[in-house]
């Protein structure tokens, strides 16, 4: 291995180290860890608020940041241009996916729930062309309905209890234009499989379920576990042109 593997290596273990011992923390404060959680925090604002918070300016401490694209949309990019189109990245964090779709050729705007998650994507990309936004998806800006050639979900509806996801499916269809697809990546579990969350990876049926409100489910990719991946789902939903 040369010195710069090496370095990144360790660089690797360090980071890692320090993700461990956040999650502990954030575990102990988490309420959908204890019973009575989703009456405490429904919709999981307090709760993304405060890991942003006790991270202090670490995205270790940040469990769904890996400072780089995640490799299941970087694939799925690689095989396609996305000039011209619009996009839109759901819950984009500290914006590594949606600079990839960005370089990918896409007009985007991306958006997280937590303010302190824009104002750090903006600080680590501030030459960037996204549009970043405070929003939130279940009360989002009307001028974005119908809006979308492209939208990108990944890890978001993992971590939001099962009561949630009627209600973010539609919120999710909403944004998609005419002939514009819908693009979710998740952690997988079987249908019968006991989880004990949070995260809470989707089943089959949650996946297929995203089929609603004029959009049709074109592709289900059960991805098997691989290296420091676990198992996961990748699903295209597109929308029909208008009078298609």
């Amino acid at each position: 291995m040369g010195r710069e593997g090496a370095r990144t290596e360790v660089l690797n273990e360090d980071f890692a180290e320090r993700r461990a011992r956040a999650r502990e923390k954030l575990d102990a404060v988490d309420p959908h860890k204890r019973s009575g959680g989703i009456a405490a925090d429904p919709k999981r604002r307090e709760w993304f608020e405060t890991v942003y918070s006790l991270a202090e300016g670490d995205p270790a401490g940040v469990p769904w940041v890996h400072l780089e694209p995640r490799p299941l949309l970087e694939d799925w990019l690689a095989a396609r241009s996305l000039i011209g189109l619009r996009a839109l990245d759901v819950g984009c964090g500290l914006g590594d996916n949606a600079e990839a779709l960005a370089r990918a050729g896409a007009h985007v705007v991306a958006f997280d729930l937590v303010e302190r998650a824009v104002q750090w994507a903006r600080e680590r990309f501030p030459q960037s062309k996204v549009d970043y936004h405070a929003a939130d998806l279940f009360d989002a800006p009307s001028e974005w309905r119908g809006a979308f050639d492209l939208v990108h979900e990944l890890y978001t509806l993992q971590a939001l209890p099962e009561t949630l996801l009627p209600d973010a499916a539609r919120a999710l269809a909403a944004f998609v234009a005419p002939g514009g697809t819908l693009l979710v990546i998740s952690r997988a579990r079987d249908d019968n499989e006991e989880i004990s969350g949070p995260p809470w990876p989707l089943a089959r049926k949650d996946i297929e379920a995203f089929a609603v409100a004029g959009l049709r489910l074109v592709s289900l990719e059960d991805i098997p576990p691989s290296g420091h991946l676990a198992r996961h789902w990748r699903a295209e939903f597109r929308r029909d042109e208008a009078g298609g």
